[in-house]
């Protein structure tokens, strides 16, 4: 087994507990998610399967989309509505108020990750510290927000579509809003609609994959949709998955490429691997086969 699976990650999976379904599904230890959901969230995880994990670190790092859930007036340690409550505001919060919050929202700024995420400081995941009670300076990110939508409001909750981009947090943008209208504010929910060029609507369930997990195996260079194509003789493919250069100029059809360009390398129809190509040299040179 060998490809690109695209997950709709369940509520209450980790990303790793998700990957390691897959590894017992499709009976391989070579299983590598490209980018981490929470717990509590839910929807697109690109996951590699067989040699295609070797693609892992050439996955699109496109901008992003959610739906999320927001309950003002509540404050919690996670930022999300499965941590510790902090606080609780009596809200007052009009609807005017609340759409100024998320125009206010839509530009690029800096924003702090939170305590309990995924992000190392010295060595350590800061979720580890904050478990250990332990809150520290964390380095704002830059991010963009390039658009939230108002779908639903129901008293002091609310639904908002997201389009970001990478490394954009949902949960510090839900505590941030809520800090702007001054009563506070915790993320209740939260569903990844779209991520590294790839739908929800393109996205399979655990039980789906395990019903027929041929059936929901993607091609691998479906991983890499970015890069341009090259296509090599049988010379050159031999050449190719023994990890030698090859000439840009005895590639057919292969005019011109820029310098550190990737392609995706095919034979006969055959996704072989990724390649890049140096200028000073004027050949590509092999990164990563993915056939065996």
């Amino acid at each position: 087994m060998n490809g690109l699976i695209l997950l709709d990650k369940p509520e209450g999976f980790t990303s790793f507990k998700a990957a390691a379904v897959l590894r017992r599904i499709y009976g391989t230890k070579r299983v590598g998610h490209t980018g981490t959901l929470d717990p509590m969230a839910t929807g697109v995880l690109p996951i590699l399967i067989g040699r295609s994990t070797r693609l892992c670190s050439y996955v699109l790092e496109a901008d992003k989309k959610y739906t999320a859930g927001v309950r003002l007036g509540v404050t919690t340690d996670t930022l999300d509505i499965t941590g510790e409550v902090l606080s609780e505001t009596q809200v007052s919060v009009s609807d005017e108020q609340l759409n100024e919050a998320l125009k206010h929202f839509t530009c690029t700024y800096d924003q702090i990750p939170p305590m309990y995420s995924a992000i190392k400081k010295d060595g350590v995941r800061l979720y580890d510290l904050a478990r250990q009670g332990q809150e520290i300076e964390r380095e704002p990110r830059n991010v963009t927000i390039f658009a939230i939508d108002l779908i639903s409001r129901e008293g002091n909750d609310f639904i908002i579509d997201v389009h970001c981009s990478k490394g954009t947090y949902i949960r510090s943008l839900a505590d941030d809003i809520g800090k702007f209208l001054g009563c506070g504010a915790t993320l209740i929910s939260l569903r990844r609609t779209d991520a590294a060029g790839f739908s929800i609507e393109n996205c399979k369930t655990l039980e789906q994959i395990e019903s027929d997990p041929e059936g929901c195996l993607l091609p691998p260079e479906t991983a890499v949709p970015n890069f341009r194509n090259v296509y090599v003789s049988e010379a050159q493919c031999k050449r190719f998955r023994n990890g030698a250069a090859l000439s840009i100029d005895r590639i057919r059809g292969l005019k011109q490429a820029n310098d550190g360009e990737i392609f995706k390398v095919f034979f006969e129809g055959q996704f072989l691997g990724l390649a890049e190509y140096s200028d000073e040299t004027r050949e590509i040179n092999t990164k990563c086969v993915v056939i065996e």
